[in-house]
């Protein structure tokens, strides 16, 4: 099964979630010894309410081989126990065409991700390696969640802030396979709502509530369907003790049910 179809199943079934999967050394509960073992502790716990998991690459790149290693067995494990659920890596990936090729190989060759986060920067030509991957994924940055995203983003490009011209040239010119979504951060509600005006069903993913303050409910009423609502902190660091994997379970449903009860006052 293709990334679209993976989502769509999810959305037919109502899960909208999206846990990113960002362990750090010093906040491994006791007796857990790698982030392999943590991750597949908050899989497991959480694996019936999810929609897609998102390793973000920096926290294994920063362990060298071992934290690659790492995130290749969480990946592994993720395709081989939960095949229909989506991972996405989370690696805001882009370069001259020659270097992407090695990024795909590396997202989707070695790690099997089903989809891959990546800046628009470069223009089109350069992400041609991605797009071309018509049963992979490509969630383009458009609108980040961080407080600084308008330093660059709100500039007017033809009389639009930058972050516009992007999710219509992504819109228009880009998702010409149906594999393309979009970056919008919770963190900004009303932008959210210009994006999903500019095209109405292309697939968002959208990081920022939890820890960063993002409302669900601002959020589902502004992007209204085909989105993925991504949380990390908040869920995988919900407890440090031994009961770390229920903890990040109730969170998880939480966020589900937020969801949910959103979607049902639209």
């Amino acid at each position: 099964m293709d990334f679209i179809s993976k989502l769509q199943k999810k959305w037919t079934e109502n899960k909208f979630v999206c846990i990113g999967l960002d362990p750090v050394s010093e906040k491994l509960p006791r007796g857990v010894n790698n982030f392999f073992e943590f991750n597949k502790e908050i899989v497991d716990a959480t694996g019936d309410l999810v929609a897609a998991y998102k390793p973000n690459s920096a926290f294994y790149e920063a362990l060298g081989v071992k934290g690659i290693e790492q995130l290749q067995k969480t990946t592994e494990y993720i395709k081989s126990k939960y095949p229909e659920i989506v991972v996405i890596l989370d690696a805001k990936r882009a370069d001259i065409g020659n270097t992407n090729e090695g990024y795909v190989k590396f997202a989707f060759d070695y790690l099997y991700s089903d989809a891959i986060t990546v800046h628009p920067y470069l223009g089109r030509e350069a992400l041609e390696p991605f797009l071309q991957k018509k049963d992979k994924g490509v969630f383009v940055l458009c609108r980040t969640s961080n407080p600084g995203a308008g330093e660059f983003q709100d500039i007017l490009s033809n009389d639009i802030p930058l972050y516009q011209a992007v999710a219509q040239k992504v819109s228009v010119n880009w998702n010409q396979n149906g594999n393309v979504g979009l970056v919008v951060g919770a963190t900004y509600p009303e932008e959210l709502l210009k994006v999903r005006n500019i095209d109405g069903s292309i697939p968002i993913l959208i990081p920022g509530v939890g820890a960063q303050g993002g409302d669900v409910e601002e959020t589902v009423k502004a992007v209204q369907k085909n989105f993925l609502i991504s949380s990390s902190r908040g869920i995988i660091f919900a407890s440090n003790g031994e009961d770390f994997a229920a903890a990040a379970k109730a969170e998880a449903e939480k966020l589900h049910n937020q969801i949910g009860q959103s979607l049902a006052t639209l």
